[in-house]
């Protein structure tokens, strides 16, 4: 969990998308691409596997898949869980930019 620490604890926003392998989509992938590439080096996007960290998980609570985190200064800025779409995605991580 050190490693997680050091990537939400930075002023630049993080988008963490919180997976697993039984739903992995060709959807979301696209989606998280698109914010990556609007955002460029403003922001971070990461996905962690809920399977393979199920620590992390269980310590975040993380219940659904998928669920989206925006962190910024080791904070949570917002939190959802189901699919969301690209647009709604950069205009709240613009938001902590």
């Amino acid at each position: 969990m050190t490693k997680f620490g050091e990537l939400i604890d930075t002023r630049i926003p993080t988008l963490i998308d919180f997976y697993s392998d039984k739903t992995k989509s060709e959807i979301t992938h696209r989606v998280l691409r698109d914010v990556a590439a609007s955002l460029g080096e403003k922001a971070r996007v990461v996905k962690i596997d809920m399977n393979k960290n199920s620590e992390l998980a269980n310590v975040l609570r993380v219940k659904k898949d998928p669920t989206f985190i925006i962190y910024k200064n080791g904070e949570v800025k917002w939190r959802q869980s189901g699919q969301q779409d690209a647009g709604t995605l950069i205009n709240l991580m613009q938001q902590y930019i």
